[in-house]
């Protein structure tokens, strides 16, 4: 470490001064700047460079299995200790969870369906199976509201909805987008919790017409929509959390770029492989 100290000051003091600062001899330094390069010093510092890389193209979101499981993609041969071992080294942290709360407000003229999924979050195809749910988050120009639908088989976000009111119209904008985007063909499965959005005339009739399978969540029981919740969970730990929000339009061009460019088509999922949404669609495709 002093030599290496010495010869990133060489350009602006000499080089006998700095040995004689450090209590090093010249011969020594000059001995160590002839020897060759250590090959584990070279790799390691590969590999903090590729690791740092992973790290800032996650949006700084990653921990150690993602980041692997990248390196490994890229070709990298390094464990799990290695990377960890990096990381700890350049300060290199991912968000933290937070705690948050729900609220699903219901309306008792609306009967809610069954729970036809019964936490069966699997499906073996695109468009099988979807689920949503709604979420808020505060800015500067009060509440906003978010609405999201998932695709169970690549777990990709479909469709979307940023709003500054609760209505029927959030989800219903967030259906249309799913529908625009999927075409998707009589015999999907839709679940929901049991929120007044979506036990609400209009949402029910707008799914009948599609010859859509409804299911809702068992009353208070969020592990019914545990993807979706676990969406929401990520969303705010690796984007919403980490920032304040000054309007709801800034809000929605983050939001767009997280989801469409990075959470669809970057982020690797564990629940998939390790893959992105993107993959296992082209996959799916590419076998068909």
């Amino acid at each position: 470490m002093r030599f290496a100290f010495i010869h990133g000051e060489k350009a602006n003091h000499r080089i006998k001064a700095l040995c004689r600062l450090m209590e090093v001899s010249r011969q020594g330094y000059y001995a160590w700047v002839s020897r060759p390069p250590n090959p584990r010093v070279e790799a390691d510092a590969a590999l903090r460079k590729a690791v740092r890389d992973v790290f800032d193209a996650s949006h700084q979101n990653y921990g150690s299995p993602r980041i692997l499981k990248e390196l490994r993609k890229q070709g990298f041969e390094a464990s799990k200790r290695r990377v960890e071992r990096a990381m700890r080294g350049m300060g290199l942290t991912p968000p933290a969870p937070r705690r948050h709360c729900r609220t699903t407000m219901t309306n008792q003229n609306d009967a809610p369906a069954p729970n036809t999924l019964a936490r069966d979050f699997t499906a073996t195809r695109p468009n099988e199976r979807w689920v949503t749910d709604i979420t808020y988050v505060w800015t500067d120009e009060g509440w906003a509201y978010a609405a999201v639908i998932l695709d169970l088989f690549s777990r990709a976000v479909v469709g979307w909805a940023i709003d500054s009111t609760l209505e029927t119209s959030l989800v219903l904008r967030a259906l249309e987008s799913a529908i625009v985007r999927r075409r998707p063909e009589a015999g999907l499965l839709h679940h929901s919790d049991r929120g007044c959005q979506y036990t609400s005339f209009d949402y029910r009739s707008r799914l009948a017409a599609l010859a859509v399978t409804v299911s809702m969540s068992r009353k208070g029981n969020c592990w019914d929509n545990a993807v979706a919740e676990s969406f929401f969970a990520t969303l705010k730990r690796e984007l919403i959390h980490r920032r304040t929000w000054r309007s709801r339009r800034d809000l929605h061009a983050a939001v767009f770029e997280y989801i469409e460019v990075f959470y669809n088509r970057r982020r690797l999922h564990s629940s998939i492989d390790y893959k992105t949404p993107a993959e296992v669609e082209q996959e799916y495709a590419t076998a068909a």
